[in-house]
This record gives C-alpha cells, sequence and structure tokens, in this order.
C-alpha cells in the first residue's frame, strides 16, 4: 500500500506555479505570468510532483492536458487560492473599522422610505457601529439636544431653530380623524365649522405652550381644540382615545392608515385644507457631530440628493 506523502513543509510556490501553469495551459504562458524563465516553472512542477509522488501533467503531447490527479489538485488548489484572494479583498475593506454609538431621537411611528434607506445602507457600510434609538417628541429632542450638546434627532418643526443645525427632510402628510362610535364617522361631507364644535385629544406639548410640535398651528389654523378632553405625549396613546370616541384628533395619515383600514377611524376630509408638517434632521450648532453621526447625516445628504422628488 502507498504511503501518503508528508506535505508538512509543503511550498506554497510550488503550488501557485501548478495553479498558474494550468490555468494558463502550458509552462511558457505560465512564465510570462509569473515573470519567470520556463526553466525554473519547469523546475518548480517537477519539485511538486516529487514532493506529491504523483504526476500532474503528461509530457510528450502535443497538447497540453493533466492527469486525473493533477485536475483534482488543480480544483484544490484554484479554491485555495480564489480563497486568498477572497482575504486580500477583505482585508483592504475599512467600513468595519468604523466604530462608536450612533445615538438617534425620533418620533414615534415615523413612516419614511428615507429614514428606512438611511438605516439599512448606514448599516451596510458601518456594521460595527451600535445603533441607539430613543423615541420622544419634538419639544424633548429638541431640549435635550439644546442641552445635552450631544445626539441627533428627527422631529417636527414649523420652521428651522436658532442654534440647532436643522436640516429639512421631508413633509408628512396629516389629517384628522375620528372613532367609529363618533357622529361624524362615515360622513364626507364635514366642514371646519363642524369641526370646531368637536372634543379634540390632543398631543401634551401642545397644550402645554412648547409651540414646536405643527400640531399646534394645524390645530390653532382650523379653529380646534377648543374643548381638550384628553392629551398625551405619546402618538399611540392620542390614536387610541381617537378610537375610544374621546373626541377628534390630527394623526399621521401614515400612522391611522391600518386602523382605518379596520374600521377603527375615520378621516374627516377637508376639501379646502391640506394638512402637513416638516420633518428635520436636527443637531447642536455649537458641538461636532460624532464620527458615527456625521457619517448619518452626509448619508442622508447623499440620498436626498439621488432622490429629491421619490422620498
Amino acid at each position: 500500500m502507498k504511503t501518503r506523502p508528508d506535505l508538512s513543509d509543503l511550498n506554497w510556490n510550488l503550488l501557485r506555479s501548478f495553479w498558474v501553469i494550468a490555468e494558463e495551459k502550458g509552462i511558457t504562458r505560465a512564465a510570462r505570468r509569473l515573470n519567470m524563465s520556463q526553466p525554473s516553472v519547469s523546475l518548480a512542477l517537477q519539485k511538486l510532483e516529487e514532493q506529491l509522488g504523483c504526476q500532474l501533467i503528461f509530457r510528450g503531447s502535443r497538447h497540453f492536458a493533466l492527469t486525473l490527479r493533477g485536475e483534482k489538485i488543480y480544483q484544490e488548489c484554484a479554491e485555495i487560492f480564489q480563497a486568498v484572494d477572497r482575504i486580500g479583498l477583505l482585508a483592504e475593506d475599512s467600513n468595519d473599522e468604523e466604530f462608536g454609538e450612533l445615538r438617534l431621537f425620533i418620533i414615534s411611528q415615523l413612516h419614511s422610505p428615507l429614514i428606512d434607506e438611511a438605516v439599512r445602507l448606514y448599516h451596510q457600510r458601518y456594521p460595527s457601529v451600535t445603533w441607539r434609538i430613543e423615541v420622544q417628541n419634538s419639544a424633548e429632542t429638541v431640549r435635550r439636544i439644546t442641552q445635552e450638546k450631544m445626539g441627533i434627532g428627527i422631529c417636527l418643526l414649523t420652521k428651522p431653530m436658532l442654534g440647532l443645525d436643522c436640516r429639512h427632510l421631508f413633509r408628512e402628510e396629516f389629517g384628522i380623524f375620528c372613532g367609529a362610535e363618533h357622529p361624524l364617522f362615515g360622513q364626507d361631507d364635514s366642514t371646519t365649522r363642524d369641526l370646531m364644535r368637536e372634543p379634540f385629544v390632543a398631543f401634551t406639548c401642545a397644550t402645554e405652550g412648547m409651540g414646536l410640535e405643527p400640531m399646534v398651528m394645524l390645530r390653532e389654523g382650523l379653529g380646534l381644540g377648543n374643548r381638550i378632553s384628553g392629551s398625551s405625549h405619546d402618538l399611540e396613546e392620542v390614536q387610541r382615545m381617537i378610537v375610544s370616541g374621546l373626541g377628534i384628533g390630527i394623526l399621521p395619515v401614515a400612522a391611522a392608515m391600518n386602523s382605518v383600514e379596520e374600521g377603527k377611524l375615520w378621516p374627516l376630509r377637508l376639501t379646502d385644507q391640506t394638512l402637513g408638517a416638516d420633518v428635520f434632521l436636527v443637531s447642536n450648532a455649537q458641538s461636532a457631530l460624532s464620527l458615527p453621526e456625521r457619517r448619518f447625516v452626509d448619508l442622508l445628504d447623499e440620498l436626498l440628493q439621488l432622490y429629491p422628488d421619490t422620498i
């Protein structure tokens, strides 16, 4: 029985020479690719065959051909050196060298293809960065970024604020809604006058004089909310109270759509009014962004330039 050759000291340069010979289908072309002389390439092949104890290439043939063992060993060599090439590419990829924490404040239930794509691309490019996303209302976001001088936030503003870097991202559509037990449920001919008399469910920050949430302007511009029947800083709780029949209220259209489709909410459309609010990315103008934060801001700018009309 033939003993297995000892390959503990196998010369990888010999393997590479054989692999190139097989790739180029000849010693002459392999020598040019390896920038070696033909005798040196032939000698490398001979040494490898001696170390392996088998013939790899048929000699004396007018056409280049590998032996059966040579073909099998060539396939193994191909996998080895392709893996080595992949290792080289991985070593050049510096994306995972970016690390740290990205702290982001965001308003509740913000439906946005722009933000979704930004998060996806950011993680793809910088997989070692840890995310920390905190949900809070716009007033709290502005307060914390102003006082703590750190973090970035995505919030609703009526206009850019002094002391903050404010990037306009997109406009979010809002609507007036009522619950299934409300007298106006199912009606399509509501007027502003009808709605002015209705109890109103409001966001807490819109009732405390903070003046940051665009819902204040939306509500007061329509003359709504003369009688507040309920309030909360949380969008889901405001929606719960509207669904439960406490009164009408203003909600983001995208966030309310599921409840509309389930028959829990009804949109009270006003033909002469378009409701919307501007979504901004905000940071403290007096403090430098961390590298992860700067990368995220740059990525949003990149997406806004690529898709100015679709996001």
